[in-house]
């Protein structure tokens, strides 16, 4: 059995908010998101501070950036079947993880903090979604499509 790929895009992190939401529409007062653990569906205005984690960037010491998903790839091959360090482990393991799956990263600018809440969002889309992510290219393809068919069945109304 194939498993869905995620699509990043379309998973966000919200200021202030445990866990990852998957976007599902637009409303008039803001984004209608679904909380990845628990299914639960909210509405999120424009006062949250939303991101998709397809616009998250790690810091690396050339003065370049990593995408998430790259982090998310190699923490994958690294870690293997195994969840990321929780909260509650030692920060010399969570920097050991990092040192070992992201050698490169940049310590003045990525702090263990932000080690923490990447492993706790590794966990997340491993438990509750995929770490197989759609690219790019099949985003921008699924975009086109879903609004071809659109412009389809509103033709369709009109006649």
């Amino acid at each position: 059995m194939e498993t869905e790929k995620t699509d990043l895009t379309k998973i966000l992190t919200v200021s202030g908010q445990h866990g990852l939401f998957r976007y599902l529409a637009q409303a008039r007062t803001g984004a209608i998101v679904e909380s990845l653990a628990t299914g639960d569906r909210t509405v999120f205005g424009p006062k949250n501070k939303i991101n998709t984690l397809a616009d998250i960037s790690i810091y690396v010491k050339d003065g370049g950036e990593m995408k998430l998903a790259d982090v998310f790839g190699k923490l994958r091959e690294t870690l293997g079947e195994a969840d990321a360090p929780a909260k509650s482990v030692a920060e010399t393991e969570v920097k050991a993880l990092f040192e070992k799956a992201v050698p490169d990263y940049d310590p003045d600018r990525f702090y263990v903090s932000h080690m923490r809440k990447i492993c706790d969002w590794y966990n997340d889309l491993k438990n509750h979604a995929s770490l197989e992510f759609v690219s790019p290219e099949e985003a921008e393809k699924a975009e086109e499509e879903a609004e071809e068919k659109a412009s389809e069945s509103g033709d369709k109304t009109n006649e």
